[in-house]
């Protein structure tokens, strides 16, 4: 037996953790979970509300271009897979929407793959 707790792997760095609902959340977890997937790119993005007195996180992630064949109903069953590995891995629930191959901009250098929209409804 153990007299001391067992440390768990390091996630990421502490700059780029979120807060959600008082789970710690790191983007290159979600990004794990992201590439797992055949259909979709490792194009995403995050976006923290807040809802009441309740944060939320939305992941909006790409579509690869080989997959924009996709049915509707093919596209609600990876956005349903996606959302329930999140939800197993970070214990949390998620808002996830796929969208089409380059409708989220890239960027030159660190992509900011992050917006916190928290802050912006506090002060608005």
């Amino acid at each position: 037996a153990r007299t001391m707790r067992r440390m768990d792997r390091i996630s990421g760095r502490s700059d780029d953790m979120l807060i959600i609902r008082g789970v710690n959340v790191f983007p290159s977890q979600l990004e794990e979970e992201i590439v797992k997937f055949e259909h979709l790119s490792p194009h995403y993005q995050l976006e923290v509300n807040r809802r009441g007195h309740l944060d939320s996180l939305s992941v909006k992630v790409e579509l690869k271009q080989s997959s924009l064949t996709l049915t509707h109903e093919q596209r609600c069953q990876v956005c349903h897979q996606l959302r329930h590995r999140i939800k197993s891995m970070v214990g949390i629930s998620t808002d996830v929407m796929i969208v089409n191959c380059g409708s989220i901009p890239r960027s030159e250098g660190k992509a900011s793959r992050v917006f916190d929209l928290r802050k912006v409804a506090a002060n608005g």
